[in-house]
């Protein structure tokens, strides 16, 4: 069924909208007891050409869901093309027998298509991963009849009309109007702007000299360190550090070193507890 309903004779938005548009508003909406027959005879024979017929009389309806979501600034096309898909996945799972007709089963679907597709591209940083992220970012950017930001009562309004945190809707807000940048300049910027691009200006320290050489030095002070720490401790409780702590390879247990020593795991738990504070206060004076 699915290469036979994604084809759909090759309609399909592309450069020419109107085009398109026209055609699918020109393909006949379906009676009530055409689309249940057509819909009993995709779920009980797998008819895939009542799965065309039912999905090719409802591309409408995407275009329409499609156009309540043109200010998100992505393609016309591509929405409608997400909605159709989404189309397609409602008429596969629809039940003739539940006694609702398509169109009504199919919104949620053709809506939620068009939701991941809005949260995929529309920003490079994603601004909702959670299902109440996702749902308050489409409904605040339904809610915000401005463009200035939210006073203290709209703020919360929204947050009391979508049961979310007032300091979840100012987040969200943030995040809506936050933009994208480019890290490099581009190609048909010229001198006077190019330098305003990120990469001119945000400093990779990792190859300083100066913070190589410091690090380094901080590695160095601290390993010779922990060797005049480890030096101040009686010989078993050294061996309990460096066969728990600093051996490359394996690790002793504590019961490993109960063995070793004859005394109870818990004893050699005490006594690497009592070293490790011995060792910090050296290193820390």
């Amino acid at each position: 069924m699915g290469t036979n309903l994604q084809t759909v004779d090759s309609l399909a938005p592309g450069q020419n909208l109107a085009a398109y548009m026209q055609t699918v508003n020109s393909i006949a909406v379906l009676s009530a007891e055409e689309e249940k027959q057509l819909a009993e005879d995709l779920y009980y024979n797998a008819n895939l050409d009542a799965a065309r017929r039912l999905v090719m009389s409802h591309l409408r309806f995407v275009v329409h869901i499609a156009k309540s979501y043109a200010g998100y600034g992505l393609s016309q096309s591509d929405l409608i093309q997400e909605g159709n898909v989404g189309l397609m996945k409602a008429v596969k799972r629809f039940n003739p027998e539940k006694g609702v007709r398509l169109v009504s089963f199919a919104v949620h679907w053709i809506k939620a298509e068009i939701h991941e597709f809005i949260l995929r591209n529309w920003r490079i940083v994603k601004v909702a991963t959670t299902k109440a992220q996702r749902k308050l970012f489409f409904n605040l950017r339904g809610q915000k009849k401005k463009l200035a930001w939210l006073t203290a009562d709209e703020a919360k309004a929204v947050a009391e009309d979508l049961n979310v945190d007032v300091k979840h809707v100012h987040e969200m807000e943030g995040r809506l109007s936050a933009f994208d940048a480019a890290f490099d300049a581009g190609a048909d910027d010229d001198d006077d702007t190019a330098y305003q691009a990120p990469s001119n200006y945000l400093e990779d320290v990792r190859y300083d000299p100066s913070v190589m050489l410091e690090n380094a030095d901080w590695q160095e002070n601290s390993v010779n360190g922990l060797e005049l720490a480890l030096d101040e401790l009686d010989e078993r409780s050294r061996d309990i550090l460096q066969q728990r702590w600093l051996n490359d390879e394996s690790k002793a247990t504590l019961h490993e070193l109960a063995d070793k020593y004859g005394v109870s795991a818990e004893r050699i738990r005490q006594l690497e507890k009592n070293a490790m504070k011995k060792v910090r206060a050296i290193m820390e004076a």
